[in-house]
């Protein structure tokens, strides 16, 4: 009988410590975070993890020089891509990867691995690299605590994505070529009730496209927009390019007035600088 109601009694307390084991919540030692950056109509998602220094060295110490590292802390960062990219000149299909590095003092390795779901660089095998390339480190004068990767210098087809930690950034350009497939789809709206001149005449500015298309739709969508100088501030900057400065001067000159009635200082201020850029 005392046999038994000794099993029972380690038995309870086994499952009392593993119910209250079970039970405690506690922060990870690196948090994780998810990014989703917008490159032109598609999206690029990042999901890393992010140690601290804590007082370490972290280049040439914690992280070693010449050998792989997993680029953060736990699991390796994962970048998906909505649409085929160039990375660095380097055709990246639409799909998932894991992100590697190599640092050293003057240059560090960027891999795109086909295996994205890795703890660590335990199980890195050169073999299931989709890309690798070369970047210069550059040096920070403010150092950085917490392990960052950010999308910098976005463009409506371009950016520049960052890791920076301790005192030590690299970067490295993704560029995405959708002109195409944004064309093909204004001239599908195009046959739409509802044209969209001003969003179409905006991006043909932006991305120099035909100069011509752009002052013509840009005009249609003044047409009846008597209250809208935002419009009149882009027709402005729009017929100045195309090389029609008298109608561009007419147009920030309107913009202003329109901007005065609405007190709306922010296209005051645009119309106005439209309007000396042509003076």
């Amino acid at each position: 009988m005392k046999n038994v109601l000794l099993s029972i009694a380690t038995a309870t307390a086994l499952f009392l410590t593993t119910e209250a084991t079970a039970q405690v919540k506690l922060p990870p030692a690196s948090s994780s975070t998810t990014i989703t950056q917008g490159l032109g109509i598609k999206n690029i998602t990042l999901t890393y993890q992010r140690p601290n220094i804590k007082g370490r060295k972290v280049f040439g110490d914690l992280v070693p020089y010449n050998e792989v590292w997993r680029t953060g802390a736990n699991t390796i960062p994962n970048i998906s891509f909505e649409e085929d990219v160039t990375i660095e000149g380097h055709t990246v299909p639409a799909g998932t990867y894991g992100l590697f590095t190599i640092p050293t003092p003057s240059e560090w390795t960027i891999i795109l691995s086909k295996n994205p779901k890795q703890w660590g660089a335990y199980q890195y095998k050169q073999e299931e690299d989709f890309l690798r390339f070369k970047v210069k480190p550059k040096t920070l004068t403010e150092k950085v605590e917490t392990f960052t990767i950010t999308f910098e210098d976005v463009t409506t087809n371009s950016t520049n994505l960052s890791l920076a930690w301790e005192n030590t950034k690299v970067s490295f350009n993704i560029k995405a070529d959708q002109t195409k497939e944004i064309m093909s789809s204004i001239e599908k709206a195009m046959q739409g009730e509802k044209k969209p001149y001003f969003q179409a005449a905006q991006y043909y500015y932006s991305n120099n496209l035909d100069i011509k298309k752009a002052a013509e739709w840009i005009k249609l969508a003044d047409e009846g927009n008597t209250q809208a100088p935002h419009i009149k501030y882009w027709k402005s900057l729009i017929l100045a390019k195309a090389g029609d400065k008298a109608g561009a001067k007419k147009a920030a000159e309107e913009g202003i007035e329109m901007a005065k009635k609405a007190n709306n200082g922010e296209y005051i201020k645009l119309n106005s600088q439209a309007l000396n850029a042509v003076k």
